[in-house]
């Protein structure tokens, strides 16, 4: 199968090697993979318009679908705008 290009007849078998060989859950789907790493960029600060660009997205509604607040996040802004009305300097 190397170098072939992936069709729906053969791509059960090669997401079932990947998924095999790096030990995930049966359970994880291919989409499973995309909402994390979609997710991830969003938390690094990736604004709306470049995760469009990654995920090849034309629309704003599609690529906020993986832009999930997170309490970590959450405090990385608590703690910037402190800093921008405390008087303290910008990251």
């Amino acid at each position: 199968m190397r170098g072939n290009t992936l069709h729906r007849s053969n791509w059960t078998s090669v997401w079932a090697a990947a998924r095999s060989a790096a030990d995930l859950d049966p359970r994880v789907h291919l989409h499973d993979l995309r909402n994390t790493c979609n997710h991830f960029a969003a938390a690094s600060g990736a604004s709306t318009r470049e995760l469009m660009h990654r995920m090849g997205q034309a629309s704003m509604r599609s690529a906020l679908i993986y832009q999930h607040g997170t309490a970590e996040r959450d405090a990385r802004i608590a703690a910037t705008l402190d800093q921008v009305f405390s008087g303290g300097s910008r990251r």
